[in-house]
């Protein structure tokens, strides 16, 4: 919202105090109630997703990741875990992107096609991923090629974050592991650190420069001084954010002003997706001098993020039962999260900046069962045909409060009385039921009754005929009422119940 100084650099400088680092896939239990654990992002060099669980409750984070594996970097993975929360970027939320491997064709293509005619090559890059990637490409392509034409890096944090990454190769795919041994892929041959001093040099060169959105630092600084040779071409490889210089000319802007009242008239053609454009653009200044932009731009997609498909992929990997869709501008987002919702039935959020989202989950009460009463309930079922068939379970549920919270138990429910101190009562219950029966004596209708009831339910119950001519049948009993009128007759079905501890179905 435009607020700024979130954070005081003594903060930060506490926080880093408390950082402990883990393992991937390391399962670190924080207390009693939190767990976390991290999975391999891809991206870059330690990009990690968490999920942690409190309680039964859990949410993935993922952070930045990339679901495709690349030169260096292997791609996400993250295991069935089923939170009740993903929490995913969706920076590239309706992007599909294209082969990998075309594209580094058509980039490598483009890169020799610009210094064969002597003209130089302005890669903007961000420090960490995405320069070390296409070094290795250029790298081995330069090797292959034997080309002649220097490749320079901009020095500081690029040059930093490639000691990281010699440091910690264990991070890096399986490809860049096994040449270890033999030789170091960061440990570059034909590219070297970049001094400004170096810009006005004659004839090609190529050069990674930071920042990668174009709107400030050396790459601005390079783009300006190189922008009105026809011969020089830019590359962008990553993302741009909405109102960054590189958005802008990549969006077709003809005007780009700059806080010094600096700005950049572009007239030139700018297309999506590994095609030139050549055409003409005015750069003024405060001076009124102006630059003629007449270098090619172009866009070749070398981000690390997940596109569509990674974020569906990964979805589906992990199964959660709510997904919230982070770093992604609203209308994309807005088309993926109606995708998902429609592809996995599962409610899907996206919340604006500073809102706040209450996502209600279900709760699973553990109980523990008495071992007779489950021994019992699975001897005495009358269908033992299917093991896999749900039980029946009856008994009674019981809660006990401790140091930890309550616990709860099924019971068998005289056990249950006895530990309470209850007596039990039982309640018997009759129901009548009117036949029409002429002439018919009481003896007669109960022997009817009698053989009835025992072809229907010999198998599950025990059927006895007793001498006071009543039916039991296990807790029910059927008798026949001698003082029925002659036409109509009354028979009565009685059965009894405990009542003082109420049995629980589960």
């Amino acid at each position: 919202k435009g607020e700024t100084n979130f954070f005081t650099s003594q903060m930060i400088k506490d926080c880093m105090k408390k950082v402990v680092a883990v393992n991937l896939h390391e399962t670190v239990r924080v207390d009693d109630q939190l767990e976390i654990k991290c999975y391999y992002a891809g991206h870059v060099l330690g990009a990690a997703m968490f999920h942690i669980r409190v309680g039964q409750q859990s949410v993935v984070y993922t952070g930045d990741y990339n679901m495709t594996p690349d030169r260096h970097l292997g791609s996400a993975w993250i295991d069935k875990c089923r939170p009740d929360l993903l929490i995913t970027e969706s920076t590239y939320a309706t992007t599909i992107r294209d082969s990998k491997r075309c594209r580094e064709r058509d980039f490598l293509m483009k890169v020799h096609e610009c210094i064969e005619k002597g003209g130089k090559v302005l890669i903007p890059v961000f420090a960490l991923g995405r320069a070390q990637e296409l070094c290795i490409l250029l790298e081995t392509y330069w090797e292959r090629m034997n080309l002649k034409a220097p490749i320079y890096f901009a020095m500081g944090l690029t040059e930093k974050a490639t000691n990281y990454y010699k440091l910690f190769i264990t991070w890096t795919n399986q490809k860049i592991k096994k040449t270890f041994v033999q030789k170091n892929m960061f440990d570059f041959k034909y590219i070297k650190p970049f001094d400004r001093s170096y810009s006005d040099n004659p004839g090609p060169m190529v050069v990674f420069a930071t920042p990668g959105m174009l709107h400030s630092g050396l790459s601005l600084h390079l783009f300006k001084k190189w922008a009105p040779n026809e011969n020089n071409m830019a590359i962008m490889p990553g993302f741009c954010v909405s109102g960054t210089v590189g958005h802008k000319i990549l969006n077709g802007a003809k005007k780009v002003e700059f806080e010094n009242k600096q700005s950049i008239e572009v007239k030139m053609s700018v297309q999506y997706m590994s095609f030139s454009a050549h055409a003409d653009a005015k750069v003024e200044f405060e001076n009124k001098q102006s630059i003629e932009v007449k270098m090619s731009v172009q866009y070749m997609s070398f981000s690390a993020h997940a596109d569509a498909k990674g974020i569906m992929t990964l979805i589906q990997q992990c199964e959660p039962k709510n997904v919230l869709l982070v770093h992604g501008e609203a209308s994309k987002m807005e088309f993926l999260h109606k995708k998902i919702k429609q592809e996995f039935q599962i409610e899907c959020y996206m919340p604006a900046n500073g809102e706040t989202v209450t996502i209600d989950t279900k709760v699973n009460i553990p109980v523990d069962v008495e071992i007779d009463l489950l021994k019992r309930s699975l001897n005495s079922s009358s269908d033992s045909s299917d093991p896999k068939r749900p039980k029946l379970l009856h008994g009674t549920l019981m809660m006990t409060n401790t140091g930890t919270g309550p616990q709860f138990r099924l019971v068998d429910p005289s056990k249950a009385m006895q530990e309470l101190g209850i007596k039990p009562h039982i309640i018997q219950f009759t129901s009548t039921v009117r036949l029409k029966a002429t002439n018919t004596s009481p003896q007669k209708i109960t022997e009817f009754l009698f053989q009835k009831l025992k072809n229907k339910l010999c198998d599950q119950h025990d059927i006895k005929l007793a001498n006071d001519c009543s039916i039991i049948a296990s807790t029910a009993m059927v008798r026949v009422n001698n003082g029925s009128t002659n036409d109509v007759k009354d028979v009565y079905i009685s059965w009894s119940d405990h009542v003082s501890s109420r049995p629980t179905d589960h």
